[in-house]
């Protein structure tokens, strides 16, 4: 609910103009709770300003900013990660951001595709690698994405070919959350329309996405919640560096000739929703699906496919043994 300036302080966000209940459950992380977050979209969609908006500091500077609406020159897509440290709610968090500035930017983006499962993968096997360990190295780095944000280009129409291959190839690997980048492009009604259809192709194409699941040990005002942010999918974000006061209260806002969006109200766009998602309420089942589902699904396929290799391989020598044999005789 939207709240008035003495109930500030109940917030984990300074600019968030709702109070919403706390969901960790890590409180007693003293050394702070690693979430890792992949950003993924076209040029021009915002990923960078999103960066800022989220850690709500400047993360990228404006120079590195303003490449991300210039137009482009092809080139392939690079991996960067960006560190820091954060404290929502009395917790702290210490967030890891991968971008990919490039993609979708060639012709043919299916070497893209690759980079991205192959980076997912790598994080997979340096995990089981440690596991595997006789010693454990107490300062090892789960790089491990718990959630991966796809920007989708605010089109008005459908999902592009390219958002489809690229979410089904890689939804066996990470939680997809879906976002409309931009979405301030799109009236109030376009977006509405926008939202509805691009649900419909996740649903026709069978594209596996993070729909905030509820289980048997959730109570009522959790499953209200899920429901209420599976129907707000995909969320339509605005990112914002600009900063005014509003009635002594800081208040994040992008200033049009039309008017202004405040970024993080509910009623204008869906960022402090989704900050909220991240950061607090379903930071922990994100995790858990990534450790508990996702990464146990990788390893069993990885060491499945690894025992058969070894069976073929022992089948073979004993092929060449058996040949050996009969010629000797």
């Amino acid at each position: 609910m939207p709240r008035g300036g003495d109930e500030r302080q109940n917030t984990a966000s300074v600019y968030s103009q709702y109070t919403r209940a706390s969901s960790h459950r890590y409180k007693s992380a003293k050394r702070g709770l690693p979430f890792n977050v992949m950003l993924v979209g076209a040029s021009g969609l915002g990923r960078r300003t999103f960066l800022n908006t989220l850690c709500e500091r400047p993360i990228i500077d404006n120079e590195s900013n303003n490449s991300d609406t210039n137009i482009q020159i092809e080139e392939s897509m690079k991996i960067q990660s960006y560190d820091v440290e954060l404290e929502e709610d009395g917790m702290r968090i210490i967030l890891s951001v991968v971008d990919t500035p490039g993609f979708g930017d060639s012709i043919d983006n299916s070497n893209s595709f690759k980079e991205i499962q192959d980076y997912l993968e790598y994080q997979f096997d340096e995990v089981l690698e440690e596991e595997n360990r006789i010693k454990r190295n107490p300062k090892f780095k789960d790089g491990r994405i718990h959630a991966m944000l796809y920007f989708i280009t605010p089109t008005g129409h459908s999902l592009r070919q390219l958002d489809i291959d690229l979410m089904k190839n890689l939804g066996n690997r990470v939680n997809i959350i879906p976002v409309i980048g931009r979405s301030d492009s799109m009236t109030e009604e376009e977006l509405k329309k926008f939202k509805k259809r691009i649900m419909q192709d996740i649903d026709q194409h069978r594209i596996p996405v993070y729909m905030f699941p509820s289980t048997e040990d959730d109570d009522d005002e959790t499953i209200e919640e899920n429901n209420e942010l599976r129907a707000s999918l995909p969320f339509g974000v605005v990112g914002c560096d600009e900063i005014i006061d509003e009635n002594n209260n800081p208040m994040r806002v992008r200033l049009y000739p039309w008017g202004a969006v405040q970024i993080d109200n509910d009623q204008h766009c869906d960022m402090d929703r989704l900050r909220y998602v991240l950061l607090n309420s379903h930071l922990s089942d994100l995790r858990d699906i990534t450790h508990n589902i996702i990464y146990e699904n990788y390893r069993t396929e990885k060491l499945s496919n690894e025992e058969c290799e070894d069976d073929d391989e022992m089948g073979v020598d004993a092929e060449g043994e058996n040949t050996a044999m009969s010629l000797a005789a």
